[in-house]
This record gives structure tokens, C-alpha cells and sequence, in this order.
């Protein structure tokens, strides 16, 4: 039977009946404004550091539109904040559509920005002579500008089908469709809102591994424990909201139209699990300034440097900290002038290599 269903109510009529918190309702709040707290001023600091104080590069280009999706997507939950404490919408339905279209929006932006520079990442480790050419903020602005497209494109059903319904004596704001619809926007929004881009990133990363390995076969690769950092709390924020909203949109299907396959058990869980899924993927926004700012080798060392130090080094075009290397054609030369060597990025080692491999060749 296709009819339209409010997944607000089905959620509550799920859940404990009582008018009071409870103790998910709680915790969900504690964190929303430790969220709320940590990415509206650390995102904030990024963004006015990045926009005003550094010069413009590719990277400081990537990492600015990154802060404002996790800026805006962290600044907009004081609404659900309210909501949750209220547990009802007090607000107009403009703004019930128009506060799901920013955060969901900032959702894949956050997403798919991060594959552009685990991709540009990659590329600039693998063909380094093409990405000195061709790698300018420019192109990036613009990448940048199709990505907040592709994520309105992306975000835009959500915000069509979000209204605010008289439910059991209370507003709410919440989706309204029928439950083949709701799976078919759920399968979509973990395939182009996971799935994909994190084998994406996985693979760009491996890429880079590689090439660091041939490069440096008797280092350890100590950089990685940052890289699989970075991918494994993408992973763990997002895969349990995946697989609860699946689990439940599916759960949904059968109780309308197959009750033979209907599981009551597992309905019940995923429904009751929901917020605290959500709010896992939520904290996703605020850790991103540590984990592509903060975390270092340098980290206590840059404490004690100003900000616009910290992000200017995070940033930088030719830095990849995670691979090091103790001797290098520049810095050979750096001695034999006297001077102090530094270094090497892995740009500087890829095009050594390739100078090692000419000179081989003519030989």
C-alpha cells in the first residue's frame, strides 16, 4: 500500500511516550552544543585566518570552503537544538525546509569536498610536473563552485519534501512521502553520500602510500596514522546513521506492504537509535579542524606559534608531513652553501627521482 507517511511520528510511536527528555534526548542535546561550541568557532577561526590573513593557494582555497560547509552545517543545528528540547518545531515552515536544505546541503558539500582534496592530493603526488602547471586557486574556486551546485542538486528533495505537520497535538517538521520514496532518498544519500566518495578517498590515499613507499622504502611511514585517522573517523561518524536510516526506511516498506518480512524487533531498534546516529555524524563537522589543522608531528611545537603560523604550515602547497626524508638533492646543495637544510616535501622527492632516472637514462 503506497501512502505518505510522517517519519517523525513513526519514530516517536517507536520510542518511549513520555513528555519528559529522555535520556537519548539528553545526551543527543549535550552533544549538539558541544558541536554547536567547537564548530561554529573553530570553523570561524579557519575562516577568517584562510579568507583574510594567508596567501591565496590551492589548498587554503579547499580547506576555506571546507570550514564554511562545516561552519554553516554546525551554526544551523541550534535549530534542531530547540527542537529536540521543545520536541516540537516551533518555527515557520519556510524555515523547517529552509533549515534541512542548509544542513543536508552542507552535509555532501562537506563530503565531496573532501574528495576533491584527497584527489588533488593524489594528483599532485603522482604528476607533480602537471600540477605545478595547472593546479592554480582559480581552478579550484571553481571546482569549489560545482561542488555547492552538485550538493544543492543533491539536498534539494529533502527540502522539497520537509514540512511542518499537526501531529499528536504538536508540531513537527519533518519529511512527508511515501516509504518507497524515503528508501529510495535513503540508498541515495549512502551511495553519493558515502559510499562513493569514501572509495574515493580510500583509493586516493593508497595512491599516495604507494608513491611514498617507492620513494622512501626504509622510513616509517609514521604520516599514515593521521591519513587513517582522517578515513576512519569519516568512516565511523557516518556509517552507523547509514546503516540505522536503511535499516529503518527498509523496516518502514515491509510494515506498509510486506508484513510477512516485517521485523518489529528491528524496526524498533533502528527507530530508537536514530538520533544517536545522527548526532555521531554530526560531530564529524567539528573534528575536522583537528584533524587537518592540528594533528602533527609538530603539534606541541606549534602551540606555541600564532594561529595564522599554524594554518599557514597546515596548509601549505608542498607539504605533506606525513613522509620525511633525511638527505635530498636540494638539501645536499643547501649544504655545500652553508646553509641548513631543510626537509624535503614529497614534491621535491618525486622530482629527484625523476632527475636520478633521466640521468640514468642518458648514461
Amino acid at each position: 500500500m503506497d501512502q505518505k507517511n510522517n517519519f517523525s511520528s513513526l519514530n516517536m510511536s517507536a520510542s518511549s511516550g513520555a513528555e519528559d527528555l529522555g535520556s537519548v534526548e539528553i545526551v543527543s542535546l549535550v552533544m549538539y552544543s558541544v558541536v554547536v561550541l567547537l564548530g561554529t568557532t573553530g570553523n570561524a577561526l579557519v575562516i577568517y585566518v584562510t579568507a583574510f590573513k594567508m596567501r591565496t593557494t590551492v589548498n587554503s582555497v579547499w580547506f576555506l570552503n571546507l570550514a564554511i560547509a562545516d561552519f554553516v552545517f554546525t551554526f544551523f543545528l541550534i535549530f534542531t537544538i530547540v527542537r529536540t528540547y521543545l520536541r516540537y518545531w516551533p518555527f515557520r515552515d519556510f524555515l523547517c525546509k529552509f533549515n534541512t536544505l542548509v544542513q543536508v546541503i552542507n552535509m555532501f558539500a562537506s563530503i565531496f569536498l573532501l574528495t576533491a582534496i584527497s584527489l588533488d592530493r593524489c594528483l599532485a603526488t603522482w604528476v607533480v610536473v602537471w600540477a605545478q602547471n595547472k593546479r592554480t586557486p582559480n581552478k579550484a574556486r571553481l571546482i569549489c563552485l560545482l561542488i555547492w551546485l552538485l550538493s544543492l542538486a543533491c539536498s534539494l528533495p529533502y527540502a522539497v519534501y520537509r514540512e511542518v505537520e499537526y501531529y499528536d497535538g504538536k508540531y513537527i517538521c519533518d519529511l512527508i512521502m511515501d516509504e518507497f520514496m524515503y528508501r529510495k532518498l535513503s540508498l541515495f544519500r549512502f551511495l553519493a553520500g558515502f559510499i562513493v566518495p569514501f572509495l574515493v578517498i580510500t583509493c586516493s590515499y593508497v595512491a599516495i602510500g604507494v608513491r611514498a613507499f617507492r620513494l622512501q622504502k626504509k622510513r616509517k611511514m609514521k604520516p599514515f596514522k593521521v591519513i587513517l585517522s582522517v578515513i576512519l573517523a569519516f568512516f565511523f561518524c557516518w556509517l552507523p546513521f547509514h546503516i540505522t536510516d536503511l535499516i529503518f526506511a527498509q523496516q518502514t516498506v515491509n510494515h506498509y506492504n510486506y508484513p510477512d518480512e516485517f521485523n518489529a524487533d528491528l524496526y524498533n531498534l533502528s527507530a530508537n537509535m536514530s538520533r544517536l546516529t545522527v548526532t555521531l555524524g554530526f560531530f564529524n563537522s567539528c573534528l575536522n579542524p583537528i584533524l587537518y589543522v592540528f594533528m602533527c608531528e609538530e603539534f606541541k611545537n606549534k602551540l606555541r606559534q600564532s594561529v595564522l603560523l599554524v594554518l599557514e604550515h597546515a596548509f601549505a602547497e608542498e607539504n605533506l608531513a606525513f613522509i620525511t626524508s633525511r638527505y635530498s638533492v636540494g638539501s645536499r646543495h643547501s649544504e655545500s652553501n652553508g646553509n641548513i637544510p631543510r626537509k624535503p616535501t614529497l614534491t621535491s622527492l618525486v622530482q629527484s627521482n625523476e632527475r636520478r632516472q633521466s640521468i640514468d637514462d642518458d648514461s
